[in-house]
């Protein structure tokens, strides 16, 4: 009992350590696709995928997971957003966690007939939100674009109690995404996702 209990730590350990060292980096440019989505959870990530937009790495953005009481004119002026932001950036006010947004966002991409989509998020949070967002929208071509959260250091997360934390969390709730997409796809017509987000996405 107890070696089945110990081959298990050690495999769980083993995946997290492959887990982080394998997170993604934070990349100078973006392969043009026809939209943005940004799932909130940081300025930085907002600030990143506006700036995408502006630099016309896109048609259109969607921002996920924004706050009931959030207006789109504070989001612009929280992220220095331009003339594009005006004409093509919607906000998304649906999603209550991650896999919400990628029923969200799926919604939006089918609305717009988007086949390509740049996914921007915390780097730590990309392997999940891939996972949710490729069984939300099959078919749809995601470019990740990872963002640096400026709250965790990730660089030493081993001596960073909150670090080490976050990235536990965030690997326990990979694990457990990977597992249920494996044995259930959401309906693509996002229709289990939930009431109205209270809060930035997770």
């Amino acid at each position: 009992m107890w070696k089945w209990v110990a081959a298990l730590v050690v495999l769980y350990l083993a995946g997290f350590i492959a887990f982080v060292a394998n997170l993604p980096v934070p990349k100078p440019a973006a392969k043009r696709a026809q939209g943005i989505v940004a799932l909130t959870g940081g300025d930085e990530r907002l600030s990143a995928a506006v700036n995408l937009l502006e630099s016309n790495e896109a048609d259109r953005l969607l921002i996920s997971g924004v706050h009931p009481n959030t207006t789109k004119e504070e989001v612009k002026r929280l992220t220095h957003g331009g003339a594009r932001f005006d004409c093509c950036a919607d906000m998304g006010y649906m999603a209550e966690n991650t896999r919400g947004n990628a029923q969200e966002a799926a919604n939006w991409a089918r609305a717009h007939r988007f086949k390509s989509l740049i996914v921007v998020t915390a780097s730590y949070h990309m392997p999940r939100s891939l996972t949710e967002f490729e069984a939300a929208m099959p078919g749809v071509k995601l470019e990740p674009y990872p963002v640096e959260p400026e709250d965790i250091d990730l660089q030493g997360w081993w001596h960073d109690a909150r670090a080490l934390r976050v990235l536990q969390g965030e690997y326990a709730k990979y694990l457990a995404s990977t597992v249920r997409n494996a044995v259930y796809r959401p309906p693509l017509d996002g229709h289990d996702q939930g009431g109205k987000s209270r809060t930035a996405s997770r």
